[in-house]
């Protein structure tokens, strides 16, 4: 977000928190500099300077800000609008930084230097936000001079234009100030409620001797090892609190009761009493959220979140989740039944819990598929998966991948590689690629994508640094990374976002992007490359014989493609229905921890299956804004990408299909915010998308009138 205050203002918090901040050497707002149009200098990075960094980058912006509002030309697209597009460059780089810090190296120190920056970014994000003097150019250009602009150009204006009255701009001074206080509390809790989750992740491992192994892999084995050694157990065995280590754990291991602390674990971050637990922190933040949109004249938070997204409302949304829950909960029902008679047959004498899930999933999935998952691991080695990556960006999109030397430029963490980007046919280069594979102490959980810097034509080409970052344990040396199918998805998920990143077509950077319920799906819709024959045949390689998945093997996997959909839609719908029924529920009496059972009693949640994200833990939509009254996004992108596959299979060429493949990139990628979503799918599949597609991709039935 591109963000403006008043300069006066700003200047006055300035002085308050930093009286020592006119440095000019500071390494983290230094131009970058070198090969590549620039690189971050990670070789720099010093946290005792972070804080006047992003002074110093405050400071300079509102000169720039400054300059735009005391122009006494009257306002126009190319000295407001665009003057805009090219301000705060400096905080940007400084904020790269910043978001390294807190996601990928967070430490005690960053967390208590954190405390003293939120409060000035977010005053800063709000009175820039509430820039009267801005905002009358803006609107003078809106209404005036529209008509008069490039197709591109008047959607960079309405996007500006929105922004601001979404935000705010036209309440009244008392109502601004209310606006402010509001937002910089929330600020403040959306860091606490994250570093509370991150605390619970480090602080609950669970360690094994060596009769605690019994199903577990040689590879799993052998990194479970390593992980316990770099937390000073050596000769144990470590289950790191985090989904890349405790899903495959639940999945195999033979210890019931250590798959139920595992699971206790994991589903109980942020909701284990004392100074750590995040209830208190939720209900805060939903009351806030809802005071400050009644400032704005909203019911409630989910109806002006999704004002300016595909969704539009939240009756839309709910539509949606609950034309698929009710197939989903029913599918579950058929899971649990064929587990609890595996579990039988065994002698297991248990119905069928939650850490159970997983553990005879697998059992199913043997007996009904023949479909060892453990067998499956031994073709999914990480790099080789990455390698494949590159070979679909490669014949979808034309780039290539070649690899930086290690050492030849600066990175934040040793574990982290580079490749560069270039275009094949032309050998222009695009931009670099970063990849931050390994789980380690500091880092958050899961996986996701970065841009250190957007795709831009102003003033020349600038372009894209790109990151992937994930949370694979960290082999023993010389051995191979061996991931899960459900982890190789994901990572060609977020590489799809990379993808998206890298291809940007846009000349103004605020128009990089999507709006959050069309952001995932691009990246959704990638995960399909993986099972086409091109990557199986050549990049699912065994380990150890270097031998191509065998066809068998292979058939077994495509028709196995839908089982447990039933536990995958529900855990993912059980969150995203919470997520609205959180934001559309006045919170002013709410307590967390019975709001969730009482709303998942009433939806019928499955006992066997809990949230994929507990609200205690659902960072999503609790440790910032861009998921809330959000998370039904990725559903309503699958939508789309369901759809948008169906074109793939559909197509004599399949998912190479040349034409098919420019269209894909032309419209659905470069395009990025230049045009709305519906009229970017609209220009590639010649229609609107229908939910029948989405059905019928989870093996659900299709109901009549979709």
């Amino acid at each position: 977000m591109r963000i403006f205050i008043c300069k006066t203002a700003m200047i006055m918090i300035i002085m308050s928190l930093c009286v020592t901040c006119k440095s000019t050497n500071n390494p983290l707002i230094a131009p970058w500099t070198g090969a590549y149009g620039g690189v971050p200098c990670f070789d720099a990075m010093d946290l005792t300077v972070l804080k006047e960094g992003i002074v110093i980058g405050i400071e300079r912006h509102l000169n720039e800000i400054d300059a735009i509002t005391r122009n006494p030309d009257m306002a126009t697209f190319e000295n407001t609008i665009i003057a805009m597009e090219q301000a705060g460059h400096d905080l940007q780089r400084v904020m790269c930084y910043y978001w390294i810090w807190n996601t990928n190296l967070s430490t005690p120190l960053f967390r208590d230097i954190q405390k003293e920056i939120i409060p000035l970014l977010s005053q800063y994000e709000t009175n820039l936000l509430q820039n009267e003097a801005l905002f009358a150019r803006i609107k003078l250009i809106y209404h005036h001079q529209n008509k008069n602009l490039q197709p591109n150009q008047q959607r960079l204006l309405e996007f500006t234009y929105k922004k601001y009255i979404h935000n705010g701009i036209t309440i009244d001074v008392f109502a601004k100030q209310a606006y402010a206080a509001l937002s910089k509390r929330l600020a403040q809790l959306y860091a606490t409620f994250s570093n509370n989750l991150m605390a619970d992740e480090e602080r609950y491992v669970t360690y094994l001797d060596k009769n605690q192994l019994g199903g577990l892999s040689p590879a799993f084995i052998a990194s479970a090892k390593s992980a316990a050694t770099e937390h000073d157990h050596d000769g144990q065995y470590a289950i790191t609190n985090t989904r890349s280590s405790m899903a495959p754990f639940l999945t195999f291991s033979d210890e019931r009761a250590l798959r139920k602390k595992v699971w206790h674990n994991y589903y109980n971050r942020g909701d284990n009493g004392g100074k750590r637990d995040n209830n208190a922190i939720i209900k805060e933040i939903l009351q806030l959220r809802h005071q400050r949109v009644q400032l704005l004249g909203y019911d409630n938070y989910a109806t002006w979140q999704l004002e300016n997204r595909m969704a539009k409302t939240p009756h839309r949304v709910m539509t949606l989740l609950e034309t698929v829950w009710p197939s989903a909960l029913a599918r579950v029902d058929e899971e649990v039944a064929e587990m609890q008679a595996i579990a039988d047959a065994m002698g297991a004498k248990i119905r069928i819990a939650p850490w159970d899930y997983r553990y005879y999933g697998e059992k199913v999935r043997k007996a009904k598929y023949d479909l060892d998952s453990e067998e499956v691991m031994q073709y999914l080695q990480l790099d080789k998966l990455r390698e494949a990556m590159f070979f679909v960006a490669s014949e979808l999109f034309g780039y290539q991948f070649t690899p930086i030397p290690q050492g030849a430029l600066p990175v934040y963490h040793e574990d982290v590689r580079v490749w560069e980007v270039t275009e094949k046919a032309t050998r222009q280069h695009i931009g670099l690629w970063y990849l931050d594979p390994y789980a380690r102490k500091g880092k958050r959980s899961g996986a996701w994508a970065n841009t250190y810097r957007d795709h831009a034509m102003l003033n020349g080409v600038r372009t894209v640094l790109s990151s992937n970052n994930s949370n694979f344990i960290k082999p023993a040396e010389g051995e191979a990374v061996l991931i899960s199918w459900d982890d190789a998805t994901t990572f060609f998920h977020e590489f799809g976002h990379a993808l998206h990143s890298l291809s940007s077509q846009t000349t103004y950077p605020s128009l990089n992007g999507a709006l959050r319920d069309y952001v995932e799906f691009q990246s959704q819709l990638l995960e399909r490359w993986l099972l086409t024959d091109k990557v199986t045949k050549t990049f699912l390689i065994h380990h150890q014989t270097s031998r191509p998945i065998p066809d068998p093997l292979l058939a077994k996997i495509k028709k196995a493609a839908k089982f447990n959909q039933g536990f995958a839609t529900t855990e993912y719908l059980a969150c995203a229905l919470m997520d609205m029924k959180y934001h559309t529920t006045d919170p002013k009496n709410i307590d967390p921890d019975r709001f969730e059972r009482i709303m998942l009693k009433k939806l019928n949640m499955p006992k066997e299956i809990v949230m994929r994200h507990r609200s205690t833990q659902f960072a999503h939509i609790f440790s910032s804004e861009s998921y809330a009254a959000g998370y039904y996004g990725y559903l309503w992108a699958d939508v789309l990408a369901a759809d948008a596959t169906e074109a793939f299979t559909e197509s004599p060429e399949g998912f190479y299909d040349k034409t098919l493949c420019q269209k894909l990139v032309k419209h659905l990628f470069a395009a990025q915010n230049t045009i709305t979503p519906e009229e970017a799918y609209r220009a590639f599949r010649g229609r609107d998308a229908t939910v029948d597609a989405l059905l019928r991709s989870r093996d659900f039935p299709v109901l009549k009138g979709n």
